[in-house]
């Protein structure tokens, strides 16, 4: 493990422990010469410990993660007693600029990692961040949001075989671990592959700040940090979490416009409507059935489809949603228990019991 030192740098800067800084690290050149940075907050505890780095809006449209950030840096009081926090609000700064999610080359930032420092823009890009900052990182934390007209139910996503990975994962609390080392090239997969076990959060829509996102992500984040025994706080968990290793797109049948059924989180079952298309008079064309029991996890936000586009994203669960349901009935979703550090490393307090 890459223990914080009294001398961590960033860019240049010295961070002693005890202190935080803001740092620009320098990324590229506008046209008229002039620097274009990335924006990084470090926070450092008094004693040695761990470096966990948290990502935002790697996508430049995808903004709830820095809107989680903002509520760490400044409407939560965090007192970090050991190691080091790593917090980048806004990665793809060139994306944020414009509300787009690719960098100006039109390449996907994600798919770019470990990067190349005389590669092209993108490449560059990725170097600089996986270089100065995963490279000093013990773990890793990528926030993330659906893509344009969609939106997800929040949901940990990361390589469960990892046993980091699947400590940050289970740590975090949301109901669903979806199972999965990410594409070639995107951040946690790369970032794992360098030693440092990281998981990605999807959630909520892009080009938004969502209020209960903003909860999830902050009450994710304080929970893994408390795992890692960095802040002095009791964690909090679901009601239920499973782990998601199968999902399902379901598309439209038919033209039209969709009245929704369901909603992302909800648990559905097998013959299920979750959606009927009208024409554009009002006539019902047909309904969309689910062929499988699940839990919604995400969907389309846009009422107009054509046929084969897609509706709805099921997760079906490694478990029976008959424990899901129980588990819910025990305690009402807007409840959360505390439990002692280390305890959310268990198997047997997040999933479901079977009869």
């Amino acid at each position: 493990m890459k223990k914080s030192t009294p001398a961590f740098r960033l860019g240049g800067i010295r961070v002693p422990r005890g202190e935080s800084r803001d740092i620009r690290l320098e990324l590229s050149r506008s046209y008229t010469g002039d620097a274009i940075s990335l924006p990084v907050h470090v926070l450092r505890g008094r004693t040695k410990g761990p470096t966990v780095f948290v990502t935002a809006a790697i996508h430049g449209d995808e903004i709830n993660g820095t809107g989680i950030l903002h509520e760490i840096l400044f409407d939560t009081p965090l007192k970090l007693i050991a190691g080091t926090l790593i917090l980048v609000p806004v990665v793809n700064v060139f994306g944020f600029e414009t509300q787009d999610r690719y960098m100006p080359d039109r390449r996907d930032l994600n798919r770019f990692f470990p990067g190349d420092p005389t590669g092209s823009l993108t490449r560059r890009i990725a170097h600089t961040l996986f270089s100065q900052i995963v490279a000093q990182s013990d773990f890793g934390i990528d926030l993330h949001t659906a893509a344009t007209g969609r939106t997800n139910f929040p949901n940990v996503r990361g390589d469960l075989r990892d046993k980091e990975v699947r400590r940050l994962a289970r740590s975090f609390g949301c109901e669903l671990m979806v199972h999965g080392r990410g594409p070639e090239g995107s951040l946690r997969r790369e970032a794992v592959k360098a030693g440092c076990p990281t998981i990605l959060l999807e959630a909520g829509e892009p080009c938004k700040i969502e209020r209960g996102v903003q909860e999830t992500g902050v009450r994710g984040i304080l929970n893994v940090l408390s795992e890692l025994q960095m802040i002095d706080r009791k964690p909090v968990r679901p009601p239920y979490q499973v782990k998601i290793e199968r999902s399902v797109w379901l598309r439209a049948e038919a033209a039209g416009i969709l009245r929704f059924h369901v909603s992302p989180g909800e648990l559905i079952e097998a013959g299920q409507a979750i959606a009927t298309n009208v024409s554009v008079f009002g006539e019902t064309q047909n309904t969309l059935i689910t062929p499988v029991d699940g839990i919604v996890l995400g969907m389309t936000t846009l009422p107009a489809v054509k046929p084969g586009e897609p509706v709805c994203h099921l997760a079906i669960p490694s478990r029976s949603l008959k424990g899901v349901r129980r588990a819910l009935e025990r305690t009402r979703a807007t409840e959360f228990e505390t439990v002692t550090p280390g305890q959310l490393s268990s198997r047997s307090i997040f999933e479901p019991r079977e009869d």
